[in-house]
């Protein structure tokens, strides 16, 4: 494999997957304020974890107490860190809810899902590895004791699926059984559905939003439980989703709206681009190819596929270097089921959307755009919004916004309120 070659392989993992933290100690499109790692792929999931204090999800003193136990690229640290906060807080929440507190029990329970969550992250690397289920159940379980004492119904649901089940939830802000408007919401290529909670629904029900969360193949429990990868079609997953819905009497069907997030501003495009039961539609952020600005020629996929052994070493060696590439690549072998960095790659370049496909999108379309999103850019990004053919609105945060990075992280007020507000507008 050529230098060129290498540098290429490097240089589109670095650059163009809008799914996941930063992948290499490179100047973001703007400067992102630095919270304590020096490394941007551990600071930012630092920050990710963070961002839900505002929804109860995290306490700041907490997050930093765990960063202060970490060495950047020791996977096994990061792990152990989150790990056993995460079982401080799952004892008290059990202990306070056997003494009658139940809003302690409730907020600590929430806590402990998301550092759950965040101490499995950097463990896929080894699919194999316990740690990963067993992090990724006791997250799920935390989130459904928390729910289990909210004020308002949080319902878990299935959904069928080509002989599986989407796992999933159905969020409302009472238990009226009167039609509302429904937000359904999907996360992207490294997310869970209880995340998505924190990240999004808390904020939707505080306006009346019922939220039908699910996890499609590749995400959550649908890749940790049924073993469901990630397909580039997924309208075929989208449209049983929208079955279900239709099948609920408290789902206004005509005021339907889909989101994805991070990866999902690929994934949910494409699905609304043939289901056509959506009123709205929100992109966050805008994707219309996961290899935007760095696809490679047909010459050069050739001369990749010439030596897969000595393409699959190259990668391999760029991995050892980059903490975040090393992420990016063992993540999405673990989500997609390929075997191989070079496998992953050639299946991760079917995740493109044609002109042909966007102008099949009918449904009012957010596109949201970030000046500070540090792998991807806000022209990249904004793309998917040029080329659209249905009524259209772009959401850019520009340089000084604090919501400006990957998915508003750390602006996660800002973001909704903007987002919300034209989908207030929209389904109306």
């Amino acid at each position: 494999m050529s230098s060129k070659l290498v540098n290429w392989a490097a240089a589109l993992f670095l650059l163009v997957l809008t799914t996941a933290p930063a992948l290499a100690a490179k100047p973001a499109p703007q400067p992102v304020m630095r919270l304590h790692f020096a490394n941007p792929t551990y600071d930012y999931e630092l920050k990710r974890a963070m961002s839900y204090a505002v929804s109860g999800g995290a306490d700041i003193n907490e997050c930093l107490i765990v960063a202060q136990a970490i060495t950047p690229g020791d996977g096994d640290s990061w792990y152990r860190a989150w790990h056993q906060m995460a079982q401080k807080l799952d004892r008290m929440a059990a202990q306070a809810l056997k003494a009658g507190h139940r809003q302690t029990a409730r907020e600590s329970w929430l806590r402990a899902c998301n550092y759950y969550r965040s101490a499995e992250f950097f463990l896929h690397g080894n699919p194999k590895d316990p740690r990963i289920l067993s992090s990724w159940g006791a997250s799920r379980r935390c989130f459904r004791q928390a729910a289990k004492l909210m004020d308002h119904p949080v319902e878990v649901i299935s959904i069928p699926y080509e002989g599986h089940q989407l796992p999933g939830y159905l969020v409302k802000p009472d238990a009226s059984p009167k039609p509302r408007k429904t937000l359904i919401l999907q996360t992207g290529f490294d997310g869970t559905g209880e995340e998505l909670y924190m990240d999004v629904a808390w904020y939707a029900i505080e306006r009346g939003y019922n939220v039908l969360i699910f996890e499609g193949p590749g995400q959550g429990g649908a890749l940790r439980q049924e073993h469901l990868y990630f397909r580039p079609d997924w309208e075929k997953v989208v449209t049983p989703v929208v079955d279900y819905a239709l099948t609920r009497p408290e789902l206004d069907p005509k005021r339907l709206a889909l989101m994805g997030l991070s990866m999902g501003g690929y994934l949910a495009p494409r699905a609304a681009a043939f289901e056509h039961r959506l009123a709205a539609l929100v992109a966050n952020p805008g994707e219309i190819d996961m290899m935007e600005g760095n696809r490679p020629s047909k010459k050069e996929w050739a001369e990749m596929k010439k030596d897969p052994a000595a393409t699959n070493q190259a990668l391999r060696a760029q991995m050892k270097r980059d903490i975040g590439f090393r992420w990016l690549i063992n993540n999405g072998m673990f989500t997609t089921g390929t075997k191989t960095p070079l496998a992953f790659l050639e299946f991760f370049s079917r995740f493109r959307l044609s002109d042909k496909v966007v102008a099949q999108i009918k449904c009012p379309t957010l596109v949201v755009a970030g000046a500070g999103d540090h792998f991807s850019s806000a022209a990249l990004q904004s793309l998917l919004y040029d080329k659209l053919t249905a009524p259209k609105a772009l959401l850019r945060f520009g340089p000084d916004s604090p919501a400006r990075q990957h998915c508003q992280v750390g602006g996660l007020l800002l973001g909704n309120a903007k987002i919300f507000d034209w989908l207030d507008q929209v389904l109306r």
